[in-house]
């Protein structure tokens, strides 16, 4: 006897990935999902390979492995794959020191971000 299977989170036409700890804040990384909601994979894909801001490509990582999961895992076709969400929400926070002039010290936050993308197989209209 094997482990329980656990109930699926999303849809049986969907795959998700997440990315969990993606070094930057959440806010810049938002700015990169913005650009693929909605679109198809493959296009999404493309647009964050040729994007000049630094998250999209921790963000096409993630995406390549939504992709992967919904060939491999649930058997969709890969061709009509859709962006159906990609949010993003905070993850944790590394603290640092900076020492400054005359014996102080200031804090320095660094931020990490999560990434959830659920691809969806779309019938083609």
């Amino acid at each position: 006897m094997g482990k329980a299977k656990s109930p699926r989170r999303v849809g049986e036409n969907e795959a998700l990935a997440v990315g969990t700890t993606i070094r930057g804040s959440a806010q810049k990384l938002n700015l990169v999902a913005q650009l693929i909601r909605g679109k198809k994979a493959e296009e999404a894909l493309n647009i964050l390979a040729f994007s000049k801001r630094a998250m999209a490509r921790d963000a096409s990582k993630v995406l390549a492995s939504a992709i992967a999961n919904a060939e491999n895992n649930h058997d969709l076709d890969v061709d009509a794959l859709v962006v159906a969400e990609a949010s993003v929400g905070k993850s944790i926070t590394m603290k640092r020191f900076a020492t400054r002039g005359r014996g102080k010290s200031t804090r320095i936050l660094k931020p990490f971000s999560r990434l959830r993308i659920v691809v969806r197989e779309q019938e083609e209209a």
